[in-house]
């Protein structure tokens, strides 16, 4: 059963809450990070991208990155800008983007639970990410982030929810993204401790590579404490029901084809059902894909998976049987350089951007996977292929910190 575990959050007051709160780490590149932190001093990008502050050029993975890391957020935790609570505490998270809200509960799990996989996965990690992450969290000595994670629906905990939103508010802004954050002190928490008591399972959305990272700093930090239990066996997550979660598309480019585009089309109508220069970008149902090249859209019906496992009828999962293996060479995705992945968030207009350019050669518009799909996969304890699920919104770093 779910641990769910109230925390002494470091927060910002409530006057630059909009200034502190910051995209996540992993969504933005360096440049990115220096542009929207530019200006800003107060934006968490200068504790989760510490690099914006050293010269252009700074390997990310210097070990100037991490100890600036820390140095920045211990001034941000001695700053009269943010306070800790003085008792531990759950709250409510909502989000809304597009007309379209999303409440969680905002709080700690268990590092043990991920362990033992009452925290379910459903991608492999990348060790350089696992080593990064693992440790800026053993160099700040806190978890600057909370993962994402989601649950079956449950009317205890939605009931618990709405009795908490009722009330007022410790921050509500729209961020210049036009993202609306808003966050509530659960007055209670622990009628909802023993909610989750009675959850059997979680699944992670967003944040697998947070995760790990926690389990093997919790693995290290273990040799040297006899705390009863220790802070650090516990990790920020905001908890969703499954059906508030909403996932984009997870799209994909190829830099370079091995043929001319012309008989790279003529290849493809051969082995598939293939509809030209279609107007629409956007596949109309799962089983087919759009693919923009030389400056047309098309669209293409993938055959069902040679395999019968949950995984394996994804269709991110057909595209690498069908296509980007047997045509292109593309064996690993996770791995290959010739593949790149572009979030749903940014639209079948950069797809085009990327290939118009001459920065990629072919462009894959994808149907989401859903939900269902994620939860089937994690649960037969199998693994999507890499980026197969974009969700939005995302969260924003910085409103609670979690110290040990």
């Amino acid at each position: 059963m779910a641990i769910l575990h109230p925390f002494y959050a470091l927060r910002p007051v409530s006057h630059v809450v909009k200034q502190v709160a910051s995209v996540p780490y992993d969504v933005v590149s360096v440049a990115e990070a220096r542009t929207l932190a530019e200006g800003n001093p107060h934006s968490f990008l200068h504790v989760i991208r510490p690099e914006i502050d050293l010269p252009e050029g700074t390997d990310e993975h210097d070990d100037a990155v991490y100890k600036k890391g820390a140095e920045n957020l211990r001034a941000y935790a001695e700053s009269d800008i943010s306070m800790q609570e003085e008792v531990p505490a759950l709250y409510v998270y909502r989000l809304i983007m597009d007309g379209r809200a999303q409440t969680g509960i905002f709080g700690c799990v268990a590092v043990s639970d991920y362990d033992d996989d009452t925290i379910l996965k459903h991608e492999k990690t990348r060790p350089a990410k696992e080593d990064d992450r693992t440790r800026h969290i053993l160099t700040q000595q806190a978890h600057a982030e909370p993962v994402m994670l989601t649950f079956r629906d449950d009317d205890t905990v939605r009931d618990l929810i709405d009795q908490t939103t009722d009330g007022d508010p410790l921050y509500d802004f729209t961020a210049d993204d036009g993202v609306q954050h808003t966050l509530w002190k659960v007055a209670a928490p622990e009628a909802l401790v023993e909610a989750f008591a009675a959850i059997p399972k979680l699944y992670v959305a967003d944040g697998h590579h947070r995760c790990k990272a926690a389990s093997r700093a919790a693995a290290e930090l273990r040799t040297t404490t006899t705390a009863e239990p220790p802070e650090f066996e516990f990790f920020p997550a905001v908890l969703f029901p499954m059906a508030d979660m909403h996932i984009m598309a997870y799209n994909r480019i190829v830099y370079d084809l091995p043929v001319a585009p012309v008989d790279f089309m003529k290849t493809l109508t051969e082995r598939f059902e293939v509809k030209a220069d279609v107007e629409n970008p956007v596949p109309p149902e799962k089983g087919k894909i759009c693919l923009y090249l030389d400056g047309q859209w098309h669209q293409l019906t993938l055959p069902p998976s040679r395999h019968a496992t949950v995984d394996a009828q994804l269709d991110v999962a057909r595209l690498n049987e069908h296509l980007l293996e047997p045509l292109l060479g593309i064996t690993d995705v996770r791995t290959d350089p010739n593949v790149d992945f572009v979030g749903g968030i940014r639209g079948t207009d950069e797809l085009e951007r990327r290939v118009d350019s001459g920065e990629a050669d072919l462009a894959f518009s994808m149907v989401p996977t859903r939900i269902e799909e994620l939860v089937a996969v994690s649960d037969a304890g199998l693994l999507m292929p890499p980026k197969s699920t974009w969700f939005e919104p995302k969260l924003r770093s910085g409103l609670l910190v979690h110290l040990f």
